[in-house]
């Protein structure tokens, strides 16, 4: 299983971005896949997740109505659409996978596979 995280960059206040994880080594279907990010010094915050099986979505109460979480299954890519992002936003965003798995709670960061993390700074 293979995490690769793409689209973080510096960009202002009230701006958007996205992000990708191209995935491989396993299939959508049953599978619990999405976000996180962190900062240094604070534990890793869940940010949105997708459930393959039946397209479920979570969101963390900070980002809902801002994020919006998809998938492409033909190419195995997680996206992740960011608008009206805040300087709090900044950090480093993983992709994290549980495989086959509909995950019991999405947003707690217990996932088997995790990307390397792009880092995402919004300036105010």
């Amino acid at each position: 299983v293979q995490l690769v995280e793409s689209g973080g960059r510096l960009v202002q206040a009230g701006g958007s971005l996205r992000l990708s994880c191209a995935a491989s080594g396993f299939t959508f279907d049953g599978s619990s896949i999405g976000w996180f990010r962190q900062v240094p010094g604070m534990e890793r915050e869940g940010v949105s997740i997708i459930i393959g099986s039946d397209g479920s979505t979570y969101y963390g109460d900070s980002v809902k109505g801002r994020f919006t979480i998809s998938s492409d299954t033909a190419k195995n890519t997680v996206y992740l659409q960011m608008n009206n992002l805040k300087p709090e936003d900044t950090a480093v965003y993983y992709c994290a996978a549980r495989p086959g798995t509909r995950i019991r709670f999405p947003l707690h960061p217990r996932y088997d596979y995790w990307g390397q993390g792009t880092q995402v700074t919004v300036s105010s």
